[in-house]
């Protein structure tokens, strides 16, 4: 797919224990500064009776909508546990792009640029001080089980896995995480997206998909996951398309 990972900036990853859960944990990423969807998902919680302690951010808070401030706004007041995805790293360090791994020149790589001006210009010091703090991954044990959460890879933030990856770069971040942090019963992921379950060398890996826009399935529904006694379940999340449609146009991103 010509994606390019590169490896976290900052040296040594921070990482962030949860301890040992033994209730219901909602899974969430790619808010992508769509502030409607971020609100039907703490709806969502609500609905489940999951509290925010228990529900789980896996990155990239801020991209193509048009509420950057106001959606990281909105999760640092629910509280919620949260790691860095590369959006939050490139913003939080005054990068120029949004260090997403697209291949230069494609659709994705142009599109990204008008976004993420506008969120450049949108985010406070305050705000790139606390995306800029958060951990690169979070540990936690669940039903006799032992999780890390990551955004995309474990060494290369910016990688991108789908269910269509071969299983061998499954393995090798797998073979990355175990060589530094011990064995794990399931990786949590972000960036791609996209949902998805699979089983890789007897490791669950499970991404709860983005929040914040459709995957690509002809619907304006987005997707988060729960895992509950070391099963993962993937949810609907339905949310204001329009007003979060409108929203992007008036911030003048409805370039495609």
């Amino acid at each position: 797919m010509g994606i390019k990972p590169r490896p976290i900036k900052g040296g040594k990853m921070r990482q962030v224990y949860l301890g040992d859960i033994q209730r219901p944990i909602l899974i969430f990423g790619g808010a992508y500064s769509n502030l409607q969807a971020t609100h039907a998902l703490i709806d969502a919680a609500q609905t489940h009776g999951i509290p925010a302690e228990l529900c789980i951010f896996t990155g990239d808070s801020i991209a193509y909508c048009g509420n950057p401030s106001e959606t990281l706004n909105l999760l640092r007041d629910f509280g919620c546990p949260m790691i860095k995805g590369n959006c939050e790293i490139e913003l939080a360090a005054g990068s120029d792009t949004c260090g997403c791994g697209f291949e230069a020149g494609s659709t994705c790589d142009l599109l990204s640029r008008g976004w993420y001006d506008f969120a450049d210009q949108q985010v406070s010091a305050d705000q790139r001080q606390f995306m800029g703090a958060l951990p690169d991954y979070l540990i936690f044990t669940h039903y006799g089980k032992r999780y890390i959460v990551l955004h995309g890879g474990f060494c290369h933030v910016y990688q991108f896995l789908f269910s269509t990856t071969p299983d061998q770069d499954f393995v090798n971040v797998i073979n990355e995480v175990e060589r530094d942090l011990g064995a794990f019963s399931g990786v949590v992921a972000g960036h791609s997206g996209i949902p998805f379950q699979k089983s890789i060398a007897g490791v669950t890996w499970f991404n709860s998909g983005a929040i914040g826009m459709p995957a690509h399935n002809g619907t304006s529904t987005t997707s988060y996951g729960i895992l509950d006694a070391g099963s993962f379940t993937i949810h609907n999340l339905s949310y204001d398309h329009q007003t979060a449609q409108n929203a992007m146009i008036n911030a003048g991103l409805d370039q495609g």
